[in-house]
């Protein structure tokens, strides 16, 4: 899939902003140990959603704030899942994906939900059909708890329909 383009102030908070400058100034910032900080919360995060694959790596570089995702995924479905994961957190603004696949399968798209969307309107665009609304719901499950619960910025998995 190569990179993959999100918003980076929509997402879930894992870690907290910058130093202020004040506080920058009375010590020297560890950037390599923040970077850690970062991927180690990311990666918690996708494994806590159910989410893994054998030799899951997850790198945060926050001065391009390219979160790099490496592994092996047992399905298309997970891979594209952990993908979602990893780059819909607050202050990840891409995800460069080096993820391989056990069972491959067609890729999904992908969807930046906007003002006003909702998975009916969602699946109306790619299916032709809003009342298939429920395969963009079970594709982003674990990370969407309800339906309802969508934001502007959050991107979406859009998954083949087969």
């Amino acid at each position: 899939m190569g990179i993959l383009s999100f918003i980076k102030d929509a997402g879930e908070k894992l870690f907290g902003a910058a130093s202020t400058s004040a506080q920058a100034a009375a010590a020297p910032v560890d950037v390599a140990a923040l970077n850690k900080t970062a991927s180690d919360a990311i990666a918690t995060y996708i494994r806590a959603q159910g989410l893994n694959a054998t030799n899951l790596q997850v790198a945060y570089d926050g001065s391009s704030h390219v979160v790099t995702v490496s592994g092996e995924a047992a399905d298309q479905a997970t891979k594209e899942k952990i993908l979602v994961a990893a780059g819909n957190v607050q202050n990840v603004d891409k995800v460069d994906d080096k993820l391989s696949v056990t069972n491959p399968a067609p890729e999904a798209q992908f969807h930046t939900v906007v003002s006003g969307d909702n998975l009916w309107k969602i699946a109306e665009k790619y299916y032709g059909n809003g009342s298939k609304n429920d395969l963009i719901f079970k594709a982003n499950t674990p990370m969407l708890k309800s339906p309802d619960k969508i934001y502007p910025g959050q991107v979406l998995v859009i998954p083949a329909v087969q």
